[in-house]
C-alpha cells in the first residue's frame, strides 16, 4: 500500500486530513443552515414528492465534498486497500469522539459555568452543550453506517471505471464513483436516522430531503473537480512524475 518514505509521508498527511474532515463533518452536522439566507438570496420554495420548503442543509455538507476529493485522490495513488483503511480509521475516530462527547455531557457541571454565557443568550450552558454534542444515537449510527457503505461503494466503482479508462479521465471516475456512492449515502443516513428512528418521517419527506441533499453534494463535487487536478499536480511535484506514475499503477492492482 505504501512504498518509499515520501509516499509514506504523503499517505499519512492525506489520511490525517481525510479523518479530521470526516470527524468534523459529523460534529458540526448538528447545525442546520439556510442556504438562501447565508447567500443573501430570496428563499427558493422547492416542491418535491408533495413536500415544500427552503434550502436547508446540515453544516456537515460543507466538509463532505472535501472528503470525496480526498477519497478519490487516495484511491488514485494508494488503491482500494488505502481507502478502506482510512475509512475504517475515520469510523473508529468518529465513534471515539462521540464516546467522549457522551462522557463529557454526563460530567457534573461546575455551578458557575452553567450560567456563564447568559449574557450571550445562553441561559443554561450545560443544556446547550448536551443539545449540541449529544446527537441522537439513531443519527450517529445512521451517519456512520451510511458513510462506511458509501466509501466501500465509492472505492469499488472508482476502480471499475479506472479499468476501462486507464490513467485518463480522472474526472470521470471521480464524479462517477461519487454519484453512485452518494446516492446510497444520502438516503441511507436519512432512512436510519429519521424514518426508522424516533421521528418517523413520511416517505415523501424522506425522498424530498434525500434528493435535495444528493443534488447539493453532486453540485459541490462537480464544482471541486479542479481541486482534484490541483492535488494531482501537487502530488506529482512532490513525488516526482516517475514515482507518482509507479504509485498510481500499483494502486490500480491493490
Amino acid at each position: 500500500m505504501i512504498g518509499d518514505t515520501r509516499s509514506q509521508k504523503l499517505f499519512i498527511v492525506m489520511a490525517a486530513f481525510f479523518c479530521v474532515n470526516a470527524v468534523l463533518a459529523e460534529f458540526i452536522g448538528v447545525k442546520i443552515f439556510a442556504l438562501e439566507d447565508t447567500l443573501g438570496l430570496r428563499p427558493w420554495e422547492w416542491n418535491l414528492f408533495g413536500q415544500s420548503g427552503s434550502l436547508n442543509f446540515t453544516a456537515g455538507t460543507l466538509l463532505w465534498p472535501i472528503v470525496f476529493i480526498m477519497t478519490d485522490t487516495i484511491n488514485e495513488y494508494y488503491g482500494q486497500r488505502g481507502v478502506r483503511f482510512i475509512s475504517w480509521l475515520a469510523v473508529g475516530l468518529i465513534l471515539y469522539g462521540f464516546a467522549f462527547a457522551f462522557i463529557a455531557i454526563h460530567l457534573a457541571p461546575a455551578a458557575w459555568w452553567v450560567n456563564v454565557a447568559q449574557s450571550q443568550g445562553v441561559p443554561d450552558y450545560q443544556a446547550a452543550f448536551a443539545a449540541v454534542f449529544g446527537q441522537g444515537l439513531w443519527t450517529i449510527w445512521g451517519s456512520v453506517i451510511a458513510f462506511l457503505i458509501g466509501q466501500l461503494i465509492d472505492v469499488s466503482v472508482f476502480h471499475r471505471i479506472r479499468r476501462r479508462t486507464g490513467e485518463k479521465q480522472v474526472w470521470l471516475r471521480a464524479t462517477g464513483s461519487t454519484a453512485i456512492s452518494q446516492l446510497v449515502d444520502s438516503f441511507v443516513v436519512l432512512y436510519i436516522a429519521f424514518v426508522i428512528g424516533p421521528q418517523h418521517w413520511s416517505m415523501g419527506l424522506f425522498l424530498a430531503v434525500g434528493t435535495l441533499n444528493y443534488c447539493y453534494k453532486m453540485l459541490a463535487a462537480v464544482a471541486l473537480i479542479p481541486l482534484l487536478y490541483l492535488a494531482r499536480v501537487a502530488i506529482h511535484s512532490y513525488l516526482g512524475k516517475e514515482q507518482a506514475h509507479h504509485l498510481s499503477e500499483l494502486a490500480a492492482k491493490i
